[in-house]
């Protein structure tokens, strides 16, 4: 399905919130690096999908009425088995009955370390898109750690961008942990700042975490939002 087709989709539907398998499927169209999720609605086929990728894996509650998902028990990590799978697929669909009866659920592969960074833009009022970077993870909350420009970027921006944040020790590699790939990192921001370009119906994205190694970057969770109709943010 095309970028345009899930726009199109979602605006049917009368929201402007996408959910994290249409947000992952517009970055993946966009050449973006992300964990790829698939959408169940029982608990045998998590299980069987889950069995198909490979444990461990991760389950979220997915629906339009649920902008954070980790509150309430929405997101289960790290499952190893069968039963771990059915047991959380039960528990979120529980959580969230009286909120959204039909919400589905997210499966998608749990991928192990990295460095936990965050990267998003969203339209300030006055400036126009501003695409943001910083660590990820419970650090954005701790430290606030961010860096901002406004887009269009170029690399030089993204490479100053991901330098002038005060946790960049931790990417360069800290206490005998391997540095990250600094390159892939400024791609992914020049391919943020492209598709901010290019769709200006977008009003936000956050990804967050995107996991950073030594030789690729993995975005693992992603929300769009859409501008309304008549323009407004």
């Amino acid at each position: 399905m095309s970028i345009h087709s899930i726009f199109e989709r979602v605006r049917g539907e009368h929201r402007v919130a996408l959910m994290e398998t249409e947000s992952k499927a517009i970055l993946k169209e966009a050449g973006l690096p992300v964990i790829d999720c698939w959408e169940v609605h029982s608990a045998p086929k998590a299980v069987q999908l889950s069995k198909s990728i490979g444990f461990p894996v991760a389950l979220k509650i997915l629906s339009p009425k649920v902008i954070h998902k980790s509150e309430r028990g929405g997101v289960k990590l790290n499952l190893c088995t069968g039963e771990a799978v059915r047991k959380a697929y039960h528990d979120i669909k529980k959580a969230f009955e009286k909120i959204d009866p039909d919400a589905g659920v997210s499966v998608q592969k749990m991928v192990d370390g990295g460095v936990e960074t965050i990267a998003g833009m969203v339209h300030d009022p006055q400036f126009g898109p501003v695409i943001m970077f910083g660590l990820g993870g419970i650090f954005v909350e701790l430290l606030t750690d961010i860096s901002f420009r406004l887009i269009p970027i170029e690399r030089g921006d993204a490479h100053q961008m991901i330098r002038e944040i005060k946790g960049y020790p931790l990417l360069q590699g800290f206490r005998g942990k391997p540095g990250v790939n600094i390159g892939k990192l400024e791609e992914l921001m020049m391919g943020i700042s492209s598709l901010a370009i290019k769709y200006p119906e977008i009003s936000e994205m956050d990804l967050n975490p995107i996991l950073a190694y030594p030789d690729r970057v993995l975005i693992a969770d992603a929300r769009i939002l859409l501008k309304e109709r008549d323009g407004h943010v």
